[in-house]
């Protein structure tokens, strides 16, 4: 192996693998770095292992919408059964199949911790406790993603509490789990564990879940937790947290007086980044910070423009598809600069990740799921857009009532109406992160209302919605 790359990544998660192999399809040697298993954060604690234990809560819960399935359901879910499957999703927590696509790739990898050691230069310690020095004829990638952050409350170190990481691979269901936060890992944590058996109360520090969504959304989940068995405690937080001896019970002392006891603690309330033992300092960067970039994933602050950050790492969209997004932007802007071919930065050009601003989607698997693209009706507001806001009961489509005998669901579409199309759309219901695609394209199309008119929707499905957000629009 070479000491000497075109490209040297630090992290083998989706977004140091995607980036990687745009870089070596560019005709770039590259060499990944990474400490724990190759294929990071989303393979092995966070999407794939989180929606497998998700996907039979909600393949339970469509068969009980339907007058005949429903007959055939019988007690509760499978747990030993749902997290072997859990299991399987996450590859057993092994890599092998992950090392062998990256090699197979024709990118070289060293496991190790990476470090930034000055410009271009990254210095690994490997198993062993030896040191390679790695040398980037072009440019260094850092895709080392996120971890959960722990809020500094008395007694919460103590407590040994779980993250995003024992929640998606415990063992075993918790007789009691107390989740404190209410975004997106703490309402599909409360989901799912509360349907494998763990009576959840899940504190909230504000009034709404789901904050960066239409408030509709929140509200919806909301219901469907307290629906589900879930207490939902909102305006609550916590002043304190105490584990009672090793194995013992946890408890949590609330503002204003209260307290609740449960077996386990999940924090879920953000992420920080995993910058602090990189090497920052040795550019003049500070440890432990987001690293701010353009929109070709150049670092902002790192003179020359040899520095990449892609991923969690620079703060953008904190979601796995954005990751891999911006890893094939900033891959293949890598390899036209080193060929000397002119990058296309205008906007939805080919080396800048536009999306980021304008068009990041999400589904938030939860009963209902909440499925979300672009901004918001008070996002748009506060952009200085003119909007009009365009509000659908999904369930009066016939599609949705074959789906789910009294389906329940919204939609809602945001109009930019000086340039006549979408900039925002918001589903919620069962099913809905299937119908989030179609959103997106019209959205990052910009697809003008007139067109999107004569797009016309199969009948009976669900997206027949379509058709009733432009009539309701005017079209």
């Amino acid at each position: 192996m070479s000491d000497t790359y075109d490209v040297v990544v630090l992290g083998a998660g989706p977004a140091g693998e995607n980036l990687a192999d745009r870089a070596h399809a560019a005709g770039l040697s590259v060499v990944i770095i990474e400490r724990e298993l190759v294929g990071g954060e989303c393979s092995y604690w966070a999407c794939m292992p989180s929606k497998a234990l998700l996907r039979p809560v909600a393949a339970r819960h469509d068969a009980l919408r339907v007058d005949g399935a429903r007959q055939a359901m019988s007690g509760d879910l499978d747990v030993a059964a749902v997290l072997a499957r859990r299991d399987r999703f996450a590859s057993d927590w092994n890599d092998e199949g992950q090392v062998s696509w990256l090699t197979g790739a024709g990118i070289d990898l060293i496991r190790g911790d990476g470090r930034l050691d000055g410009e271009r230069r990254v210095t690994v310690t490997v198993a062993d406790g030896g040191t390679r020095s790695i040398m980037a004829r072009h440019a260094v990638a850092v895709a080392t993603g996120s971890r959960a952050a722990l809020p500094p409350v008395p007694g919460l170190a103590d407590a040994r509490p779980w993250t995003s990481r024992e929640a998606t691979s415990a063992k075993r269901a918790p007789g009691r789990l107390i989740v404190i936060g209410g975004g997106v890992v703490g309402v599909e944590m409360a989901t799912a564990w509360r349907a494998l058996g763990s009576e959840v109360t899940l504190l909230v520090r504000g009034s709404r879940l789901l904050t960066s969504m239409e408030p509709f959304a929140g509200e919806a989940v909301l219901a469907g937790l307290r629906s589900a068995g879930v207490d939902v405690r909102t305006g609550a937080s916590a002043s304190s947290v105490h584990r009672e001896g090793t194995d013992g019970p946890v408890t949590v002392r609330l503002d204003g007086g209260g307290e609740v006891e449960g077996d386990e603690i999940l924090m879920a309330v953000g992420r920080e980044p995993n910058t602090d033992d990189i090497g920052l300092e040795t550019i003049g960067l500070a440890p432990g910070s987001w690293l701010a970039v353009d929109d070709t994933c150049v670092v902002e602050e790192v003179r020359e423009g040899w520095l990449y950050a892609v991923g969690d790492v620079n703060h953008r969209a904190l979601l796995t598809h954005q990751g891999k997004y911006q890893a094939r932007v900033a891959g293949d802007a890598i390899g036209a600069v080193a060929s000397g071919e002119p990058l296309e930065t205008g906007r939805w050009g080919r080396h800048v990740a536009t999306a980021d601003h304008a068009a990041v989607p999400q589904v938030v698997f939860t009963d209902p799921e909440v499925a979300a693209i672009g901004l918001t009706a008070e996002q748009a507001r506060r952009d200085g857009r003119e909007i009009k806001v365009v509000d659908y009961e999904i369930g009066q489509v016939a599609g949705a009532g074959l789906y789910a005998d009294g389906f329940q669901g919204s939609a809602r579409m945001v109009v930019d109406t000086e340039r006549g199309h979408l900039v925002g759309v918001t589903f919620t219901g069962p099913g809905v992160g299937e119908m989030l695609h179609s959103a997106t394209i019209a959205v990052v199309g910009e697809v003008p209302l007139e067109r999107l008119w004569h797009a016309v929707p199969s009948y009976p499905t669900i997206s027949e919605v379509w058709l009733r957000f432009l009539e309701e629009y005017g079209c």
